[in-house]
C-alpha cells in the first residue's frame, strides 16, 4: 500500500516538482549460496516467482503480484502526477496517431503491405492488384480483438499471391500460431500450427510449406522444422530436425559437452528454394556463429531421410540473405570476412573451400544485408553507421550505387521476378519514406509518406568521434534543435544498446520532438557489441569484453560534459533490453555521472538470467556464472550484484512485461526493490520506481493506447529528472 497521497507543489528547483511518499516497503529474505567458491547473499530471491520446482522457475506467485501491483500503484501516482504529464500525452497521441506503413511484399501481381491510421489499435494487412491500385483489407486484427491486444506478427504469400500465410499472437507473448487465408475470397483455411511458429518457405507447387515452430511452450530450446500440406493436421506434418536431436547434425564430430551447450543455443532453422530442389540447413551456434548444410529435397521426398551435406561447420561467422539460382546459392557470410562478402556456393559440392567470392569484403564498410531482384545484387553497406546500397549483376560485376534521398537508414524490398523494388528510408530529420524504384534505370518516385505534425528542419544533425577508455574511436550522433545554446546545460538524453551484432543508425522519431522543442539534446553512441563496424566490433563487447561496452558509455557521457553539451544534473541515459543492462551496469558503476536511467525490460541479474525463459539462447553473447571463468567477469559488472547501500544513486525507471517470453520480468523487480532499499538519494527527488505492464510482453505488438502511456512515462520522467519542467515545461 502507499503509505500517503502524492501531492503537486510548486516548483523550487531542479527535480524537486513533487513530493513523494517512500516506495512501497519490500521485505528481505535473504538467500545464501555458494557458487564457484564465492559465497553469495540474495535478499529479493522471493520477488522470481515460483522456485519450488525447477518446472515452475520464476511463475507469478499471489504475493509477488500483490507486491508488484503496490509497485505499479506507486509509480502511476508518481508519473501520472508530474505537471505537464496530460499536455505531453495529448501531443505524443496526436503524433502516434499518424498513420504508419510499410514497404510492400510483391507476388504475382499483388502488393503486400501493412498500414495502421489514427486511432487504431495494431496495423492492418492490405493487399493491391497494382502497386498504385485500390487497397483492399485482408486482415485486420482490430476487429478481431477489441482490446487491441492482438497482433499480426508477420505474414509471408506464396509466389503468385494467392494463399497468405501469418502469424498472430496476444498481449505481447510473441507466441505466434500461424494460419492460411485464400487472398482472392479473404477466407480462412483451416490450418491452425501453434507453437511460437514461423515461416521456412513455401513449397514450388503452393500445396505445402516448411515452417518451425516450438514443440513445447514451456522449453524455449525445443525447436523443431517441419513440412505441412495444406489440408492436412499439423500433427501428421513431416519432422525434418528437431533440436534436441543433436546427434543428427553432429554425430561423433563434437563432444557430448560441446553437444549439451548445443542443446541451448538458438538453434536450427532451414529455408528451402523457390523451385523446392534444395534445402539450406543452419544450427545458430551463437549470437555471432552458426554451422550451415546443404540437403537435397528430392532426395527426401523419394526416401524420408534428409541427407545433410556439410557447407561450413565448427568455423566462425554466419550466412545471411540468399538466393538460389539452380544449383547455386548466393549469400552473405561472414566467414573469412568480419566485414561480409557475398559469395556463391555450388550446391553440388557446397564446402567452404570451394566458396566464390562475388562481392569481396569492402576496406571498411560493413555489409548488413543483400536484396536479390531480377539480374541483379543489391548489396546494403553500412558507412560509420549509415546506408550505402550497391549493385552488382550475378558474376559480381559493378553496376553502380543506388542513388539514397539523404544520409540515413535505408532498406530494400525487391524480388527475383522484376527489376521494380521498394526503398525505405528514414533519418534523424527525416521521416520514414518508402519509395518505389526502378533497379535498372534508377528512377525513384515517392510511394508513402506519413504527415507527421513536425518540422524536421529544426533540428540539426551530426555525426561525432569520441575516444573509449582504451583509446579506441566511438562514434556518435547527435540531434537538436538548430538554434539552442550549446552552454553545457543543455537536459540531454544518451541511449544506447551496444550488443548482439545490432547496430543503432539514424532513425526518425515523432516522439522525440517534445524533447527537442523544448531545447533537449538527444545523443547516440555505436558503442562496441553492435554490428555498425563489422563482426570484430561486435566481438569485441561480448563476453569478457563487455566491460568495453560500459566503457564506450561512460565515455560517451564524459565527452559530452566535457565539451559543454550538459552536465551530470542535466543528463540522463536510456536504453531497454540489452541496453537496460547497459543501463543498469552504468548506473551502478557510475552513479555520479547521470542524474536520471531508463532501464526497459532488463537483464540486471547476471548471475542468474539463464535460469529463466528463453535466456539460455545468450550464453554465447555474455556467458554464465556456471563456467568459473566466466562467472569471475559476469560478477564484475552484474548490476544487481553491484548494487552498494548508502550510496547516492540518480533517479531510475523500470520497467518490464509480465508476459515477456525473452527478459523474465524478475530482474526489473528485484533491482528495483534493491534500489530502493539501498540508495542514499532523497527519494522525493530521486526516486527508483518500477512498471511492470501486466498485459505486454518485451514490447512487440502493444496496442497504441499503452505504447502512448509508456512513451509519456520515459519522456516525462527525463523531463523531471533533467529539470526541464522547472523551465515551464
Amino acid at each position: 500500500m502507499l503509505r500517503r497521497s502524492i501531492a503537486v507543489l510548486s516548483c523550487l528547483a531542479g527535480s524537486a516538482l513533487v513530493a513523494l511518499a517512500a516506495p512501497p516497503e519490500t521485505e528481505s529474505r535473504p538467500v545464501t549460496e555458494t557458487i564457484n567458491g564465492v559465497e553469495l547473499t540474495d535478499a529479493y530471491r522471493w520477488l522470481e516467482g515460483d522456485n519450488s520446482d525447477p518446472e515452475r522457475m520464476g511463475v507469478l506467485t499471489d504475493e509477488v503480484g500483490t507486491w508488484t501491483n503496490a509497485q505499479n500503484g506507486y509509480t502511476r501516482g508518481v508519473l501520472d502526477n508530474l505537471p505537464g504529464r496530460r499536455s505531453l500525452e495529448a501531443r505524443l497521441r496526436e503524433l502516434m496517431e499518424v498513420g504508419a506503413v510499410s514497404a510492400p511484399t510483391m507476388a504475382g501481381t499483388r502488393y503486400f503491405y501493412t498500414k495502421r491510421e489514427g486511432a487504431q489499435a495494431q496495423p492492418v494487412v492490405y493487399v493491391r492488384e497494382s502497386h498504385d491500385g485500390e487497397p483492399r483489407v485482408l486482415l485486420d486484427p482490430n476487429t478481431i480483438d477489441e482490446s487491441g491486444l492482438t497482433t499480426v506478427s508477420w505474414y509471408r504469400p506464396n509466389e503468385d499471391g494467392s494463399l497468405l500465410a501469418f502469424g498472430m499472437y496476444a498481449a505481447g507473448d510473441e507466441n505466434s500460431t500461424l494460419y492460411v487465408m485464400d487472398v482472392d475470397t479473404g477466407g480462412w483455411l483451416a490450418e491452425e500450427i501453434p507453437g511460437k511458429v514461423n515461416l521456412a518457405g513455401w513449397d514450388a507447387d503452393s500445396q505445402g510449406f516448411f515452417y518451425q515452430r516450438l514443440e513445447d511452450l514451456d522449453d524455449a530450446y525445443s525447436s523443431v522444422l517441419k513440412h505441412h500440406v495444406l489440408g492436412t493436421h499439423h500433427r501428421q506434418d513431416k519432422v525434418l530436425f528437431r533440436q534436441h536431436d543433436i546427434d543428427f547434425f553432429y554425430g561423433d564430430s563434437v563432444s557430448a559437452e560441446r553437444k549439451a551447450q548445443l542443446k541451448t543455443t538458438w538453434g536450427p532453422g532451414g529455408f528451402p528454394s523457390e523451385d523446392g530442389r534444395w534445402l539450406g540447413v543452419i544450427y545458430y551456434t551463437s549470437t555471432a556463429d552458426m554451422d550451415f548444410w546443404v540437403a537435397d529435397l528430392d532426395h527426401w521426398r523419394r526416401t524420408g531421410e534428409l541427407d545433410l551435406v556439410p557447407a561450413a561447420i565448427g568455423v566462425n561467422g554466419t550466412i545471411g540473405s540468399s538466393h538460389f539460382v539452380g544449383d547455386t546459392l548466393i549469400t552473405q557470410t561472414t566467414y573469412g570476412a568480419p566485414k561480409g562478402r557475398v559469395v556463391a556456393i555450388d550446391l553440388n559440392n557446397p564446402g567452404i573451400a570451394s566458396w566464390t567470392d562475388l562481392v569481396p569484403e569492402h576496406a571498411s564498410q560493413v555489409i548488413k544485408g543483400v536484396t536479390f531482384s531480377r539480374g541483379r545484387i543489391a548489396v546494403q553497406y553500412m558507412d560509420r553507421a549509415a546506408t550505402r546500397i550497391a549493385m552488382f549483376d550475378l558474376r559480381g560485376g559493378s553496376l553502380g550505387d543506388l542513388e539514397m534521398p539523404g544520409i540515413g537508414s535505408g532498406s530494400l524490398a525487391a524480388d527475383d521476378d522484376r527489376s521494380e523494388a521498394f526503398l525505405t528510408f528514414a533519418s534523424f530529420n527525416m521521416p520514414r519514406s518508402i519509395y518505389r524504384v526502378d533497379l535498372a534505370s534508377g528512377e525513384r518516385t515517392l510511394w508513402e509518406r506519413p504527415d507527421v505534425p513536425v518540422n524536421p528542419d529544426m533540428i540539426t544533425v551530426q555525426q561525432v568521434s569520441y575516444p573509449s577508455k582504451d583509446g579506441t574511436p566511438v562514434s556518435m550522433f547527435l540531434v537538436h534543435r538548430k538554434d539552442i545554446e550549446l552552454d553545457g546545460d543543455n537536459p540531454t538524453i544518451l541511449y544506447g544498446y551496444g550488443g548482439f551484432n545490432i547496430s543503432i543508425t539514424p532513425f526518425f522519431s515523432a516522439t522525440m520532438y517534445p524533447w527537442y522543442e523544448k531545447g533537449g539534446v538527444y545523443a547516440i553512441p555505436n558503442l562496441r557489441g553492435g554490428g555498425e563496424y563489422g563482426d570484430a566490433w561486435h566481438r569485441a563487447g561480448m563476453l569478457e569484453n563487455k566491460q568495453n561496452v560500459f566503457d564506450d558509455f561512460i565515455g560517451a557521457a564524459e565527452w559530452l560534459i566535457e565539451k559543454g553539451y550538459t552536465k551530470p544534473e542535466r543528463l540522463g541515459i536510456a536504453g531497454g533490453s540489452n541496453g537496460g543492462l547497459l543501463t543498469g551496469a552504468v548506473v551502478t558503476q557510475r552513479p555520479d555521472l547521470f542524474t536520471a536511467a531508463i532501464s526497459a525490460v532488463p537483464l540486471l541479474d547476471m548471475l542468474r538470467y539463464q535460469d529463466f525463459l528463453m535466456a539460455k539462447y545468450w550464453v554465447p553473447e555474455y556467458g554464465s556464472s556456471e563456467d568459473p571463468k566466466q562467472f569471475e567477469f559476469i560478477r564484475a559488472y552484474s548490476p544487481y550484484q553491484n548494487v552498494k547501500p548508502g550510496t547516492k544513486y540518480p533517479a531510475v525507471l523500470f520497467t518490464a512485461g509480465e508476459n515477456d517470453s525473452r527478459v523474465h520480468p524478475l530482474h526489473a523487480r528485484k533491482m528495483a526493490a534493491l534500489m530502493q532499499n539501498s540508495t542514499a538519494s532523497d527519494q522525493e527527488r530521486e526516486p527508483i520506481l518500477l512498471w511492470v505492464d501486466r498485459d505486454a510482453g518485451h514490447g512487440q505488438g502493444k496496442p497504441l493506447h499503452l505504447r502512448v502511456r509508456d512513451v509519456a512515462d520515459q519522456r516525462i520522467f527525463m523531463m523531471w529528472q533533467t529539470g526541464m519542467l522547472s523551465e515551464g515545461g
